[in-house]
């Protein structure tokens, strides 16, 4: 077995979106990653990975047969360029328009772009505006 490097440490351990069509979901997703600069982590049959995301056909046996529904995951994005872009991406590739980029309300800074990706999923990137972290990520190898 290779080495893996996984980052954790961040709120979300992981979530599993199952798709109706995979090699449309990988298309928007390795686009929109590649603007995020999230690698891709792996790829097989039914299922492709990144980091804390894991995608996959109900086929999978994770997923036990069924479609999830509808989910909303945000993504750190390193400045309101990488939103921006990460908006053009997905919009590029397959995704609709459920927010453009701008401020939020949410807290002062808070600059985001929201799409629904092929499967209705509400996907966003968001730049937090000037903070500091105590670290990026934890790193485990195995």
């Amino acid at each position: 077995m290779e080495t893996q490097e996984l980052h954790r440490g961040r709120l979300i351990d992981h979530i599993q979106l199952v798709v109706r069509d995979l090699a449309t979901s990988h298309a928007f997703y390795t686009a929109i990653f590649e603007v995020l600069q999230v690698p891709l982590g792996g790829t097989g049959e039914n299922y492709f990975w990144a980091d804390e995301l894991f995608v996959s056909t109900c086929q999978s046996a994770a997923a036990q047969g069924h479609l999830t529904g509808r989910h909303h995951l945000a993504f750190q994005a390193q400045d309101e360029a990488m939103v921006q872009a990460f908006y053009k991406a997905a919009l590029a590739h397959g995704g609709k328009d459920n927010g453009a980029p701008g401020e939020r309300p949410y807290h002062p800074g808070y600059y985001a772009a929201f799409v629904l990706d092929p499967d209705g999923n509400n996907i966003e990137a968001v730049f937090h505006g000037k903070a500091e972290s105590s670290a990026p990520s934890v790193k485990i190898k195995f």
